[in-house]
């Protein structure tokens, strides 16, 4: 049997490969780190996560957290070794992004089937192909793949948040809590009044950041679910108050001088202490299991570096704040799925190419696992002699790769998992929780029935 050729070492070529060499399918994995790294890599090992280390909301009724479960049943990867090296997060599924990286890595690497090869690919291959390079696809490749489309790549810009030295933050300002006091206290969060906000607000919207070239600068798009934080700031004095800095939920241990009529006094002595939120709270979230790194949440930014370790220290308890890694930007690119793909994730021109994560249009990382969990699965189907799967619309998975096969081709976008991409449920409920459950139960019981096809397929060729 020849083998699969998997292209791009991120988290959905890395599911991609391991469910091709699980079904018993030979793969030569290709990787183009450290021969050549994209603008917003910083280690050699598969699927790094370059933004953040959450995948986002744990609870099953929310979209994030269905695709999730989806994925832990039916023996995704990339999702187990998120659970095993997970990290306090609240509700959120985040993870040691290190140890997870380099599991992955290694597990792979030792898999009979996969021959993992550090080269890169300048054009895409005949035989059976899966492509997920990502959006920093190599220039090459991605010409190669622009002349096999006939098309231009669409485009947006991302960026990943600075992350700091725990020791270096201080930790008599800053202090541990969840919103609304809600589940096992899992961020640090430095408080603003309402004086220290718009400083902070004023120096962001006149902070130095870091030119785009002529061509991007005229055709720059922001995915508007991670809007760097100076972009968020010219939108107006408020816009980061009911974002990412919202207060709501968040009180201090110590609430003294936090009163917005005099933001710098502390509280008379004698007087009474009220509960009183802060103006702003700068959230951060542990990255590492030994809490040595916090990520900044909400902050991804394309400052210029010096310009960010100059506002950042302005924010109440990083006065000292350590940088390990500050905040990047980088031009995304991604094909017009609509018009070149079907929902098994074969391209319509070629059903022995398939592509999967970022550079299809899906965003986030549940979503490029998902699509290197489809798209494995049906390359190694098509070397089998089976009919791809194609998955329910009603599953998380299955709404979001019928929504990027099906969307208007003229205004496509990037998405990522959520609620309004799948069917109404026939009858209206108007309790949200309650509604997301149903989706929820609706899409686990069509789940199983897929995932016992497949199993009884697997029983009849044994």
């Amino acid at each position: 049997m020849n083998p699969i050729i998997v292209i791009g070492g991120g988290l959905a070529g890395t599911e991609a490969a391991w469910q091709i060499a699980n079904a018993g399918v030979p793969v030569i994995f290709y990787e183009m780190r450290p021969q050549r790294f994209g603008g917003a890599h910083h280690t050699e090992h598969l699927a790094e996560l370059v933004c953040s280390n959450s995948f986002g909301a744990m609870a099953t009724d929310r979209a994030a957290g269905l695709l999730h479960e989806e994925l832990r049943r039916l023996g995704s990867i990339v999702i187990s070794k998120a659970d095993e090296h997970q990290v306090p997060a609240g509700g959120a599924l985040a993870v040691d992004r290190g140890v997870f990286s380099q599991d992955l890595t290694e597990t792979l690497s030792s898999h009979p089937l996969i021959d993992f090869r550090r080269e890169e690919l300048r054009e895409i291959p005949e035989g059976i192909v899966v492509l997920a390079t990502g959006p920093l696809t190599s220039p090459d490749l991605a010409a190669d793949l622009s002349r096999f489309t006939g098309m231009e790549y669409l485009s947006f810009f991302d960026a990943a948040s600075p992350i700091v030295v725990g020791e270096s933050i201080n930790y008599d300002v800053a202090f541990m809590a969840s919103r609304y006091d809600k589940g096992e206290a899992a961020y640090l969060n430095c408080p603003m009044n309402k004086q220290q906000y718009l400083r902070f607000w004023s120096e962001l919207r006149q902070a130095e950041q870091i030119e785009l070239k002529g061509f991007e600068r005229e055709n720059a798009k922001f995915f508007e679910a991670c809007l760097p934080i100076e972009e968020q700031a010219q939108r107006g004095e408020d816009t980061m108050r009911y974002g990412p800095l919202k207060p709501v939920g968040l009180t201090p241990p110590s609430t003294a001088g936090w009163s917005d009529d005099s933001p710098d006094k502390p509280t008379p002595e004698g007087e009474e202490v009220k509960k009183q939120r802060p103006y702003a709270v700068v959230q951060l979230r542990q990255e590492d299991k030994a809490g040595k790194l916090w990520n900044m949440v909400g902050f991804q930014t394309n400052l210029r570096w010096g310009e960010q370790k100059r506002i950042f220290q302005m924010i109440p308890g990083l006065e000292n704040a350590e940088f390990v890694r500050l905040g990047v930007m980088h031009r995304n690119t991604f094909i017009n799925a609509p018009q070149l793909m079907i929902p098994t994730l074969q391209f319509k021109s070629r059903p022995t190419l398939l592509a999967a994560g970022q550079i299809i249009g899906t965003e986030g990382y549940s979503a490029a696992s998902a699509g290197g969990w489809l798209a494995g699965t049906n390359a190694a189907r098509i070397a089998l002699g089976k009919e791809p799967l194609t998955m329910p619309n009603t599953t998380m998975m299955g709404a979001l790769f019928d929504f990027i096969s099906s969307a208007s081709p003229k205004h496509f976008q990037p998405m990522p998992p959520n609620f309004g991409i799948l069917p109404d449920l026939g009858v209206k409920i108007k309790n949200k929780p309650e509604r997301y459950g149903k989706y929820r139960d609706r899409a686990l019981e069509q789940l199983a029935i897929i995932r016992d096809r497949v199993r009884s397929e697997e029983l009849v060729d044994s």
